[in-house]
């Protein structure tokens, strides 16, 4: 396991179509033991594990089962939540993994996996590209109910943008929307749940792509600065990549469900939220997977950039991103602004995965400062942001390597790796 530290506010109403079924996918979210072995590509293989014992090593691993027991129910995520969230950076967090961050980590990951489960993708559908349930019926027709959390509000992107490998589109000559996706949800964690997390958890789930890498080609454009789609932003040299910052920023004024843009979507949802619950403890975490992970750092910075998450009575709520398999988002000056800011990010990759190296395949925050010195006003110089875990499905005993590249790229095999030994 590698660790390296590398003013919209609108009214907005829309409308969701359900479906009929879901098959969901189920991690512990608790206390971390291995449940079972993804498909997408991987197959399955035993292990047996010698064991040798006697008396005295039998009396010995039942004293240390029984301690590290007594430890773990003595630590609650409501006592260690801030640190869970990225406070210290992860510092002696990471390896070995601590066991509350890593059912944290499978939780959020389960909540990115919901937007593919809940994801209409039957182009025979009239409902395709939406969300196949109603905000209220969500994380039940999932089997999340025990997750704890109520959907706020549905997130809307226009299709007017080249990406064939996330946008879906109905056969159907009536559809519910012909320039519309679905491409995630605003939730808020319910009074048992903020009980046990310490807070009132307010989470924001983006939609990425399933398992094909395929779409990293469509976005492999040029960095454009930032405040170049009206995000403020006090740097002209703060850059990220244009396809991410055109899918956040775009909207479609003809269409009731991307009247307006996922950012003024998400801006004005996150502000109601944090109105409503302003005297409680409240954290704000950000999800994704692959292209989701993208937008989730790009919507992390723009809440913080703005200000969105202080307070009337000037309390900064913490905001956090749980990234996974996703790409480069931004230059390195992206990447320091998002650190004075004071924004935490995670990112949980696959070290076969090609996503997480791109783009800036050439010059990125592998290469020598004084190369990416050099090469800073270039349009293809990338940076990564937060800390990273890298995991490897190659050192699995449950995974059978099949050769499919695109099997590194799947948040069910990476849940699974989180979720193992």
């Amino acid at each position: 396991m590698a660790i390296s530290l590398s003013k919209t506010f609108l009214s907005i109403t829309h409308q969701v179509f359900p479906s009929e079924k879901c098959r969901p996918v189920s991690f512990s979210g608790r206390e971390p033991q291995l449940q079972r072995a993804t498909s997408m590509g991987f197959a399955t293989r035993s292990l047996r594990v010698p064991r040798v014992s006697s008396k005295t090593s039998g009396s010995l691993s039942s004293s240390i089962d029984e301690l590290d027991k007594e430890t773990r129910e003595e630590r609650r995520v409501a006592d260690v939540w801030r640190e869970i969230h990225g406070v210290d950076d992860w510092v002696g967090m990471l390896d070995p993994m601590d066991h509350l961050l890593r059912s944290e980590l499978i939780r959020y990951g389960e909540m990115a996996q919901a937007c593919y489960d809940a994801f209409d993708y039957d182009p025979f559908s009239k409902y395709c590209g939406s969300c196949r349930f109603t905000p209220r019926q969500f994380f039940d027709s999932l089997a999340m109910a025990d997750h704890g959390y109520a959907v706020s509000r549905y997130i809307f992107a226009t299709s007017n943008i080249n990406l064939p490998n996330f946008f879906k589109k109905s056969r159907w000559p009536k559809v519910w929307s012909k320039s519309a996706n679905w491409i995630g949800y605003v939730a808020v964690s319910n009074d048992e749940i903020s009980k046990r997390l310490g807070r009132r958890d307010i989470i924001v789930a983006w939609r990425g792509t399933v398992t094909r890498p395929e779409w990293i080609a469509d976005l492999m454009d040029f960095l454009k600065p930032i405040s170049s789609n009206k995000i403020p932003c006090p740097d002209s040299t703060v850059k990220v990549e244009s396809g991410f910052l055109d899918l956040y920023t775009d909207k479609d004024v003809n269409c009731r469900f991307c009247k307006f843009s996922a950012r003024e979507q998400i801006l004005t949802e996150v502000k109601r939220l944090l109105e409503i619950y302003q005297l409680e403890e409240l954290s704000l975490t950000i999800t994704g997977h692959s292209l989701g992970s993208a937008l989730a750092i790009l919507s992390a910075y723009d809440i913080v950039e703005t200000g969105l998450n202080v307070l009337q009575d000037s309390r900064a709520v913490p905001v956090s991103v749980f990234s996974f398999s996703g790409p480069r988002v931004g230059n390195v000056r992206f990447k320091e602004r998002m650190e004075v800011l004071g924004v935490k990010v995670l990112r949980v990759v696959n070290v076969h995965d090609i996503v997480p190296k791109s783009p800036g395949l050439f010059f990125n925050e592998n290469v020598s400062p004084l190369l990416m010195k050099m090469a800073e006003r270039l349009p293809w110089s990338f940076s990564h942001v937060g800390v990273e875990l890298s995991l490897d499905h190659k050192n699995s005993p449950f995974l059978k390597e099949t050769g499919d590249l695109s099997c590194a790229h799947n948040l069910e095999a990476l849940l699974h790796l989180l979720d193992g030994p």
